[in-house]
This record gives structure tokens, sequence and C-alpha cells, in this order.
């Protein structure tokens, strides 16, 4: 039998319960990829046979599950053992291969952070890992922008390599991530955009600091593991648990929040697109037909923006700009845009 269990966010946590599956398996393993910088003195006092996991070892997993067939196997992880794809994946296998699974859910470092930030659980967006290599900033700059489009907030893990010992630290995520703007230049990470760099969450050395980007700056956030949330808009009630619970630099903002793309081309090309009507010559009948076209294909443009069908939006826009670009191109103008 598998035993898949999660050990909670710190050492001094282990359910009794669990304690128990422990205590009577035949082969215990801990795996710490997923959750480093923990004192493992507890789970190795109740089991002196520890077995540590390195990653390799679970995610091949054909070790652990030839195992299991015929002794009691534990795979103990802190926090909740399926956040860990890995974990899953190994689960499903099992259960193909018809061996008994008992997964124990463990607290999670990712609710418990996020409760310990003072945030709403159901403001959350999706979340991205912060990678050390700058070719891999896409994905979590646009998880970010995409979240905070939505008003929501975006978790932000950063770089654990178990077999390197190598932590990514949030001053140096920030400082990236600054970088990252001056390329993609979506307004996510300006220096007044407010973030919460979560510090070494549900060790009695937490810390949770709070400001703007700008704030952050330098800031020395001591020993990792650190994470990063970039807040989207916030409820009035997060705002007063921000100033009560963390270490805050400065004010967080009520109403922080990004316009996407289409709405900022809509936004800018409408009073282009008027203006150039405007300056045409007198137009004969079939022109004005054309005009009265562009300017439905600028309300279809509201209208998709509204509704959230972003690519119409798009296509109307342009739709509109071509037909007036072709009316002054025909009179022997310019094109406006």
């Amino acid at each position: 039998m598998l035993h898949i269990v999660g050990l909670g966010v710190s050492d001094d946590s282990i359910p009794y319960n669990i304690e128990d599956i422990i205590q009577k398996a035949d082969i215990v393993y801990l795996e710490v990829f997923t959750s480093p910088d923990i004192n493992t003195s507890q789970i190795r006092r109740i089991c002196p046979t520890l077995q540590m996991a390195p990653r390799w070892l679970v995610e091949d997993g054909r070790r652990i599950l030839e195992e299991s067939e015929y002794k009691d196997v534990v795979l103990a992880s802190y926090g909740d053992p399926l956040v860990a794809t890995t974990h899953t994946e190994l689960r499903v296998r099992a259960a193909q291969r018809g061996i008994p699974v008992n997964v124990v859910h463990g607290p999670s470092a990712i609710t418990t952070l996020v409760g310990e930030c003072g945030l709403h659980h159901y403001m959350m967006g999706r979340m991205a890992t912060i990678m050390s290599e700058d070719t891999l900033l896409e994905t979590p700059y646009m998880v970010s922008y995409r979240n905070a489009v939505l008003g929501n907030h975006t978790l932000l893990l950063l770089e654990y390599n178990q077999d390197a010992d190598f932590f990514l630290k949030a001053d140096v995520a920030l400082q990236r991530l600054s970088d990252a703007e001056k390329s993609y230049r979506r307004g996510v990470f300006t220096p007044d955009r407010h973030c919460i760099v979560a510090c070494r969450i549900g060790t009695k050395r937490q810390l949770v600091v709070s400001g703007s980007l700008s704030s952050l700056e330098g800031y020395d956030f001591g020993e990792p593991p650190h994470s990063i949330i970039l807040t989207g808009r916030l409820h009035f009630t997060e705002c007063d648990a921000i100033r009560v619970l963390t270490r805050c630099m400065d004010g967080p903002p009520e109403n922080q929040t990004i316009k996407s793309i289409p709405q900022q081309m809509i936004e800018k090309y409408t009073p282009m697109i008027h203006k150039s009507i405007q300056d045409l010559p007198d137009c004969s009948n079939n022109e004005k037909l054309i005009v009265q076209n562009a300017i439905s294909y600028i309300q279809d443009a509201q209208r998709a923006l509204e509704s959230g069908q972003d690519e119409v939006a798009i296509l109307s826009i342009g739709y509109a700009d071509g037909l007036v670009d072709a009316l002054r191109i025909s009179h022997g103008m310019d094109p406006k845009i």
C-alpha cells in the first residue's frame, strides 16, 4: 500500500494520525524538493529509518511503486501532498497498477501564505513560478498581467533547486520583474505596483512585507524561501489586514487595476479614427456609406470589448481604421494612423 501524506506547514505540526501511519509503515520517504528549509527533527524522532526522497526518485516513481506492491510505503511531504503534480501523477500510476493508495491531506503552505498576507482566497488568480533564467520570464509576467486585468492577485513562487541548494531570493526576482517591464511594457511591474513578499511562512522566523515595488527595492528579506504576491483589486478588508498583519512600507491601494491591451487599443484608436473622419473632404453618397460602416465597426468594437470578445474588438477597430484610411488615400491624403 502507498500512503501519500501531508505533514502541514512546519515540523511541529505533524498530526497524530499521520504519526501512527508513519510508525506502522515498512518504508518512509520524506520528499523535500517542494518544501525546503524545514526542520525535520520531529519526523526523524517518529521514524529513525526515514529516507530522503530526491526529485528524481519521486518523478521516476518505479522504486516507490514496486515497494508499495508488497510493503506499506509512506511518501510524506510538508504542506498538502497533492499540491505537487508529481504526487498526483504517482497516485494515478499506483491506481493503474492496482496498488491501494491512502491520501492524508495536510495544511498547505500556499493557502497558509495567502491567509497570513490578509488576502481573500477567492481573489487569487493563476499561480506562476519565477526561474533564474531570463528567457523564462515571459510566463510569470503574462500570468501576472492577465490576473491584473481581471483584478485578481498573483502568487509568484520562486525557484528552488534542491540539487544545487539554490533559492531565488525575492529582491533578485523583483528586480528581474522590473527589468521585464521594460521589454513587455504592459504596466504590470511599475514602481508604484503594490506587492507582498512572504518569507519563511509557517516558521518562527516568518516575515511578511508589503509595499510598492519602489519601496521594496533593496529591502533585506533575510533567508529564503520567499514568495511574492502581486496584488490586484483589493477589498477594503484586505487593505485593513495588510496594514495590520504585514510590515507595511507604504499603504495598499484599494483600486489597482490594469487595462487590457484590447481596451487600451480601443481607447487609443477610437478618437483618432473619428478625427480622421472629420478631416475628410466632402464625400459622395457611396463614400458616406463607407464612413457609416466605419462608425458601425467602432461601435461593434466597443460592444465586443464590453462583452469580453477581445479578438472581435481588435478586428472591428482594425476594419474601421482600414476603411477610413482607404477613403483618405482615395482623396490623395496620407493615412492618419
